[in-house]
């Protein structure tokens, strides 16, 4: 009885699988570049600790009526928390350079054509339909769309596609520099963009929200419950009238979602569940289109400098995907380097909300034409 109680001590030891070691260094490495990178860390540190939670074995925390299950469960696989998150962003995002200059848009819808052009080489390498969506999606560089998505329509690639699109997203520092500077001449990088601050009237940044919620979710309806809280976020922003709710939707609910939501996906990396082929080649994919994404948008941005007579510097089409404010970040720092009285970040700004707009639309719109053709 005495040798039965203390080999039940050692359960987990006796059940230990090389899987479950590896994705145990996984979640350190994770974390490690959270709080030592500082790489995401309000993210990726949840989302490293969860890992290395659900891989001690007969821990029970994703079995029926584990801890972790609870969390999946309610938040995302309802959709909740990605849905509570967007409530957040909207709160902090200011539409205002996108709104002085509207034709940057334009960038941040040309910022995800990488999400389709990977869509098709996903179908070409033998996913589903609905799992080249969600890998397509981590092009958007817009995590809680890729949980959206994914956790809707592929919930056994929610771990993989999800690290994916939050370690590269940290990574914007790292993947888009070589790929701006392959892409354009010093001569382009040089360009000085004029910077004027126009007043945006409050009554149009409060009418902003409301049309475009009204436009894009017509167009593509099965994306309302992303485009929805993303503005409603930011109407309770610039309405003037509701600080305890934009206070509330900044903070404490932002937060709080936000290490739920971290430790929800952790738990979704077991080992022998995560560690697979088709894991790998979603990785490579991910990165593939976001590269795409960043170079579709310089070279739009080439066709707008042509168009302009050499008034547009290429390198804030870099900033059409949803990083945000980190690819803006990105071109700024690029463009300095090659011209020190260079100051794109106001322009990359506009880009870059335009390119949050643009990666839930371009959710929305794939949603709607599988909605329209059956497949969901």
């Amino acid at each position: 009885m005495v040798l039965e109680g203390l080999s039940s001590l050692f359960i987990g030891f006796s059940n230990f699988q090389w899987s479950h070691g590896i994705m145990i260094v996984v979640g350190c490495t994770l974390l490690y570049l959270g709080i030592k990178k500082e790489m995401e860390p309000l993210l990726l540190v949840p989302i490293g600790f969860g890992a290395i939670l659900v891989n001690i074995p007969m821990s029970g925390l994703m079995e029926e009526g584990g801890l972790l299950r609870h969390f999946y469960e309610a938040g995302i696989m309802t959709e909740i928390f990605p849905c509570l998150i967007f409530v957040g962003i909207g709160a902090m995002t200011d539409f205002g350079p996108l709104l002085e200059n509207p034709r940057i848009l334009l960038l941040g819808g040309a910022g995800q054509f990488g999400i389709f052009l990977t869509l098709l080489l996903s179908l070409a390498l033998g996913f589903t339909q609905l799992e080249a969506v969600s890998i397509g999606i981590i092009g958007a560089c817009d995590g809680p769309t890729a949980i959206y998505v994914t956790s809707k329509y592929a919930p056994h690639m929610l771990g993989a596609v999800s690290v994916a699109a939050y370690c590269y997203m940290s990574m914007v520092p790292i993947i888009q520099p070589p790929i701006m500077r392959a892409l354009t001449s010093e001569e382009e990088r040089k360009i000085v963009m004029k910077y004027e601050k126009k007043t945006v009237s409050p009554t149009l940044k409060v009418l902003f929200p409301i049309v475009v919620t009204l436009v894009t979710c017509l167009i593509a309806p099965m994306g309302t419950p992303l485009m929805g809280t993303l503005m409603l976020g930011n109407l309770l922003k610039e309405s003037g009238a509701t600080d305890r709710l934009v206070k509330a939707s900044q903070n404490e609910i932002a937060n709080i979602v936000t290490l739920l939501l971290g430790i929800s996906i952790g738990a979704t990396m077991s080992g022998p569940v995560f560690l697979k082929p088709q894991t790998l080649i979603v990785l490579g994919l991910g990165l593939v289109a976001i590269s795409l994404d960043t170079a579709m948008g310089i070279f739009l941005a080439k066709i707008m400098k042509f168009l302009s007579g050499g008034k547009v510097n290429p390198l804030i089409g870099a900033a059409g995907i949803s990083a945000f404010p980190m690819s803006a970040r990105v071109v700024q720092m690029v463009g300095q380097k090659a011209n020190k009285r260079n100051y794109l970040l106001m322009h990359a700004m506009g880009a870059n909300t335009g390119g949050q707009i643009g990666s839930v639309l371009a959710a929305s719109v794939m949603l709607s034409l599988l909605k329209g053709m059956g497949i969901v």
